[in-house]
């Protein structure tokens, strides 16, 4: 899972409106392979975090029920044009990533 997401941020009226699109499978554990009819293991994003100059302003616990490739967006007041954002995901299998973006 080394595919770098996609983060959209920019200051709306005094806050940072941020954008995240995730690449990951998001499989529930509960469809089944037509040819097998063995379920597909679960691997779904757990926990997501976002900092700001490296001062939490996310962290957020996902379950199973979310769609293939997440879009997740929440806006931070405080923030100004320039702020370094970093966004982490870890997943139920352990796998991780991160991204880094500037604050437009």
């Amino acid at each position: 899972m080394s595919e770098p997401m996609k983060i959209r941020a920019r200051i709306v009226d005094g806050s940072a409106h941020i954008i995240v699109l995730m690449i990951h499978p998001m499989e529930t554990g509960q469809r089944k392979d037509p040819r097998s009819g063995q379920a597909f293991p679960a691997h779904f994003i757990q926990r997501v975090t976002a900092t700001i100059n490296d001062k939490p302003v996310l962290n957020l616990q996902c379950g199973p029920a979310i769609s293939k490739n997440p879009v997740f967006g929440f806006r931070v007041k405080g923030a100004k044009s320039g702020d370094k954002l970093m966004i982490a995901w870890e997943d139920n299998k352990g796998e991780k990533a991160h991204s880094e973006a500037t604050i437009a």
